[in-house]
Formats: structure tokens, C-alpha cells, sequence
């Protein structure tokens, strides 16, 4: 009865398993794709910016690499999670 019941659980493992890689894929793929909307928003904002205002360019340059810094942070943040299968 008993070896029935674990031969029974072994492909339920094998499906959790599974599923958690798909967790994984997904959640770096929105993140990755947050991310590059979030810097393509920002480099399109910033261009915009200097482009009404040349004299800021400098200062406007430094908060967009900034800005975009922290948006590469949530992915890496991200592909950490989903190595670790959480």
C-alpha cells in the first residue's frame, strides 16, 4: 500500500518541479521586460529634456543613468530570484 501511495507521489514531484521553472522563466521574463520599458522610458525622457532644455544636459544626463541604473537593479534582482526557484 505504501510503495503504491510513493509511486503515485513521483509524478506529482516531478510536476511541482516543473511548474517551478516555469515560475522562474516567467518571473524574469516580466521583470525584463519591466525593466526595458523602464529604461526605454527613461532614455526617451531624458532625450526629450535636453532637447528642451540643452543647458541641463549634463545633470539631466547623470539622473537618467541613475534612473536606468536602478531599473537594471529590479531585473538582476529578479534573475537571482528565479535561480533560486522561489
Amino acid at each position: 500500500m505504501m510503495m503504491e501511495i510513493m509511486s503515485m507521489a513521483q509524478p506529482a514531484a516531478a510536476a511541482v518541479e516543473a511548474a517551478a521553472g516555469i515560475s522562474g522563466s516567467l518571473t524574469l521574463g516580466l521583470a525584463g521586460a519591466g525593466a526595458a520599458i523602464g529604461i526605454g522610458m527613461i532614455g526617451g525622457k531624458a532625450v526629450e529634456a535636453v532637447g528642451r532644455n540643452p543647458g541641463a544636459a549634463s545633470s539631466i544626463q547623470t539622473l537618467a543613468i541613475i534612473g536606468m541604473a536602478l531599473a537594471e537593479a529590479v531585473a538582476i534582482y529578479a534573475l537571482i530570484i528565479a535561480f533560486q526557484g522561489r
